[in-house]
């Protein structure tokens, strides 16, 4: 039996966008839960309720609010793909199927700089996607608990986006 292709989720993001984050696609976890960063082991809302000084544990819709007040947008680079498991590693490169980079930047102009959570997304993005207007890229180290790196030194090196 061959593997479902699974499908991503909308993006986050509304007219005070300058900074959009991507990930690779949602984990097995986030899928189930409906949110981005749904692994509680992922960093990535300690990360940004420490730069942005709101609760990583406050409701769903609170974290969300408090990025988009802050000019940040989230995504990820894939709409769809086949996987097994949560790993990048474990995409399907045959099934992988781009979000519309085109009509995102198009309706949010406002959106200035592209940051990749982990390699994995900065790589597929690279290869899938096509940018109309060139835009600064910055890859930061992934939130992922997969990513052997001390929860300190990450938020050192995410400390970029909210400076920029």
């Amino acid at each position: 039996m061959a593997t479902p292709l699974l499908e991503g989720f909308p993006p986050v993001v509304d007219d005070r966008a300058r900074r959009l984050i991507l990930g690779s696609f949602p984990s097995v976890q986030s899928l189930a839960t409906r949110q981005y960063y749904g692994n509680p082991r992922n960093a990535f809302w300690r990360i940004t309720g420490a730069l942005w000084d709101f609760d990583p544990a406050a409701p769903y819709d609170t974290r969300l609010a408090a990025l988009r007040s802050h000019g940040v947008a989230l995504w990820d680079v894939l709409r769809a793909c086949r996987r097994v498991g949560s790993a990048d590693a474990k995409i399907d490169p045959n099934s992988m199927v781009a979000n519309d980079f085109a009509a995102l930047f198009a309706r949010y102009p406002g959106i200035e700089r592209v940051y990749f959570n982990g390699s994995a997304a900065a790589q597929i993005f690279r290869r899938r996607v096509e940018m109309a207007r060139p835009l600064p890229c910055v890859q930061l180290p992934s939130t992922s608990p997969a990513r052997a790196m001390a929860l300190a030194d990450k938020l050192d090196a995410w400390r970029l986006l909210s400076a920029g």
